[in-house]
């Protein structure tokens, strides 16, 4: 009655060994042998540890090269057509193309640097991607157009099943849901008349005119696997947990209704909120089991333990997939007995439940281990739960419950855990580590002022005109430049002790120089230092504040080969130094062009951090907004005028449920406009936002009231921008003229489209031209070769709008 399974685990490898052999096959480096090779040794040793943690099954399925959504793609057979594949490419040829822009697996981008010729059409252009719910995953959209047509592809998914039969392991499948495959695709039109959000009300959402034909490749994928003697399919459907329209949710009855009778079992998966809205309705489904997020939506057990027939499987996700600390045990198995307490008794002629234990979604947001990290406050570690220690949780509840149900004491070393586990929890709550009165004393008394700039945007901008007197679509960059291998040996070294302090530095400020006189050289109106100091935007502010703790090897995989390592933050923050001020003065004091200071907002160090959970997110967002605000307020005190404040997670920490979103978006821009407000109106406040749907919150990013905003737009070919031109954002922006996320090199023309098309609806007086994003993972020729392409597409665009009305269009000659 009792089993155990996880919805996926980390496939990066503990020691990230599937990013370095990635990066090696796309450098020509290694060959598709061994990268093949290193994926299935990683499969294997996950699913050894899961049998090892006594789970009944082990997920396959949730491995990936890259992302599941794009894996889902291919096994679905719907490539976009607009990558043109040729007969006889490679299938992992064709997916690196599609989720990179490049055109050979395992070589390097095929192009000319000097004139950054590359694809020369849309063939060349990588997927969007965006992010996974509010998670720091990103996934690869897949692109759907009237035409598209699905045809089921399952070899790989078969032979990584076969794989693990081989072993004599046993297998439950781990798919994405046709609803959620189809509800966060695009499908692609005119960005101009774009369709309405999914969840529109108005009309059919084109994208459900193909769901009979994709219910048709999912039934004969269904197929393909029972064929394999497996016998359960978990169907992650995470859209369950958003506001869906009736539309589709309608959707969901045809599309299990559709897959009830292709053979395997199907376990419904939720997670990341709440069902409610729509609980009944999954309870009804003619599925044999559902798996609820017990740590985000414990407000729908109840419900479900009322509406779910007893003879369907209910999974409860009890262990935090998304966070690192350890479960509280006693209180997980309280909702374990409760779900069984519900069930009927054979004495009224029904089964008892099946209830089965597991995370509350995937582990691929945890870091794989905790256990024996050196790098850990050692008074933190022992709060701490990774990867491999959840699998022993729910081992541990599996066995409680086993010895409870059947009236017997439980084993001495579950004794022994459940009461070392409960001690630990004691311990975390009452440690002194946590509170900091003067951090308190802080928060009570700030006032409402202290969120205001002392003037309104339209008198600040010309202000700052005057000030900084650049030119019509000025030209800036993200703010990281390439890490080279020098860069990261030079931290490296310094870090382990190798390097003193001033050696270090000395070596540091040459690197500044250089991309200073770089900058400078091409033509960059407003410069970056390129934060060859920093490994990462949010751990580098996390070691110079109180409140955190870092891991050895506490790696994320962010998106393909991307891994970054969340800073822990377990109590009160407070900055105890200046973080960034005198690297700021000193690229300053290379140039007469203003250097913005760059740093990293509040909700986006708690966003990308694993936040402690003994406090309201919003409280914690305040702490780091005012440690933000003293290292603004020195930024400019040392004579820096622009300082960039960058919030890429905003987006993402927004709520699933539009009825909550209006509590976050007030503490959130709150938050922001505490850390940017202490300056004088002169000094230009910028800000940086990724991959994200804007449209919905354009009202809250106004009301952050930055002097200037950067976001990504070029893989949505500007599709983004349509909403702030609507809107009549009133402050500057920077749509991204070129995708950073590709190794490809755009060619001008390209460019220049897109900064013409972002000029049909922002006014140009307030337009600047820039990258997607920061340049931290390019290498230094693509890098050098699109910007100079950026700046030659800003002065051409300069051109074109100082010419008088009536004069035709200036030639030209883009290569």
């Amino acid at each position: 009655m009792i089993k155990s399974h996880v919805l996926g685990f980390p496939r990066v490898g503990e020691q990230r060994e599937l990013k370095f052999e990635l990066e090696r096959f796309w450098r020509g480096e290694a060959t598709q042998e061994q990268l093949l090779s290193t994926g299935k040794a990683l499969r294997q040793k996950h699913w050894q540890a899961q049998i090892d943690s006594g789970l009944d099954w082990v997920t396959v399925g949730d491995f990936s090269f890259y992302d599941l959504m794009a894996d889902h793609i291919q096994l679905l057979g719907c490539e976009p057509a607009r990558f043109d594949f040729q007969e006889g490419q490679g299938q992992l040829e064709r997916y690196f193309r599609m989720v990179r822009g490049q055109s050979n697996a395992g070589t390097h981008a095929r192009c000319s640097l000097s004139h950054g010729t590359s694809h020369d059409s849309s063939s060349g252009f990588a997927l969007e991607m965006t992010k996974w719910f509010d998670t720091n995953y990103h996934y690869m959209v897949p692109e759907f157009h009237a035409n598209t047509q699905f045809l089921a592809h399952s070899q790989n998914l078969i032979a990584q099943i076969k794989e693990a039969q081989a072993l004599s392991l046993p297998v439950k499948v781990s798919l994405i849901g046709p609803l959620t495959f189809l509800y966060l695709g695009k499908f692609k039109q005119d960005w101009k008349n774009a369709d309405p959000s999914p969840n529109a009300d108005t009309k059919p959402h084109p994208a459900l005119d193909l769901l009979g034909d994709l219910l048709n490749t999912y039934a004969q994928i269904l197929l393909d696997i029972h064929r394999q003697g497996v016998e359960w399919v978990q169907m992650d459907e995470p859209i369950l947990s958003l506001d869906l329209s009736p539309q589709w949710q309608a959707a969901l009855d045809q599309a299990y209704s559709g897959l009830k009778a292709c053979g395997p079992k199907i376990l419904l998966a939720t997670y990341f909120g709440s069902t409610q809205g729509q609980t009944s309705q999954i309870c009804k489904l003619p599925v044999d089991g559902l798996h609820v997020d017990c740590v985000r939506a414990v407000e729908d057990l109840p419900l479900i333990l009322d509406w779910l027939p007893n003879y369907k499987v209910l999974s409860l996700g009890l262990v935090d997939g998304r966070n690192i600390w350890k479960t509280d045990l006693d209180k997980a198995l309280q909702r374990v007995h409760s779900a069984f307490g519900a069930g009927k008794s054979k004495a009224q002629g029904q089964e008892q439940r099946q209830v089965w234990l597991s995370s509350s979604c995937s582990l691929l947001h945890s870091p794989y281990s905790f256990t024996d990290d050196q790098v850990v406050n050692p008074l933190v570690n022992p709060w701490l739960s990774g990867a491999l220690e959840k699998l022993t949780e729910i081992n541990l509840l599996k066995q409680a419950v086993q010895a409870d149900l059947q009236g017997l004491e439980r084993p001495l070393f579950v004794k022994n855990a459940l009461q070392a586990q409960s001690s630990i929890l004691e311990n975390r709550a009452n440690s002194p580590l946590l509170n900091n009165a003067q951090v308190a004393q802080s928060l009570g008394s700030l006032q409402s002022s202290d969120s205001m700039r002392a003037l309104p945007f339209q008198a600040r901008q010309a202000l700052q005109k005057k000030r900084f007197d650049l030119p019509p679509f000025p030209t800036t960059t993200i703010g990281s430049f390439p890490q080279t291998k020098e860069i990261r040996s030079l931290r490296s070294a310094f870090k382990k002790g190798q390097l003193n302090e001033p050696d270090y530095w000395t070596a540091i400020k040459a690197e500044i120089s250089a991309v200073v006189e770089f900058q400078e050289e091409i033509g960059i109106d407003v410069l970056v230092h390129g934060e060859a100091e920093r490994n990462d935007m949010v751990e580098y502010f996390g070691e110079q504040l109180e409140g955190f703790t870092f891991s050895a090897n506490g790696w994320v995989q962010s998106y393909g080969s991307r891994c970054v390592k969340p800073p822990i933050l377990f109590g009160d923050v407070s900055r105890p130094t200046p973080m960034t001020v005198e690297v700021a003065r000193y690229a300053q004091s290379l140039t007469h062009k203003p250097v913005k200071g760059m740093l990293t907002g509040p909700v986006t160090i708690l966003q990308w951090s694993f936040v402690r959970d003994d406090q309201p997110r919003a409280t914690t967002a305040l702490q780091i907004a005012l440690a933000i605000r003293d290292e603004v307020c020195d930024l400019e005190a040392a004579g820096i005028g622009m300082i960039q404040i960058d919030e890429p997670a905003y987006r993402e920490g927004l709520p699933l449920r539009k009825a909550q979103w209006g509590q976050y978006l007030e503490w959130a821009s709150r938050a922001f406009r505490i850390s940017a407000s202490g300056v004088r109106s002169d000094t230009q406040i910028h800000t940086h936002m990724c991959y994200s749907e804007f449209n919905d919150i354009l009202p809250a990013i106004a009301d952050m009231d930055a002097d200037v905003i950067t976001i990504e737009t070029s893989r949505s070919d500007m599709e983004l921008l349509r909403g702030f031109g609507e809107f009549k954002y009133p402050n500057e922006i920077g749509p991204g003229v070129y995708d950073i996320h590709s190794p490809r090199v755009p060619r001008l023309r390209e460019m220049v489209r897109l900064i013409r098309k972002a000029s049909e609806v922002i006014p140009a007086q307030n337009l600047w031209v820039n990258p997607d994003c920061g340049l931290k993972t390019r290498d230094w020729p693509e890098t050098e070769a699109a910007l100079k392409l950026m700046v030659q597409a800003a002065k051409q665009l300069r051109q074109e709008s100082s010419q008088p009305r009536g004069v035709g269009s200036i030639v030209e000659v883009l290569p």
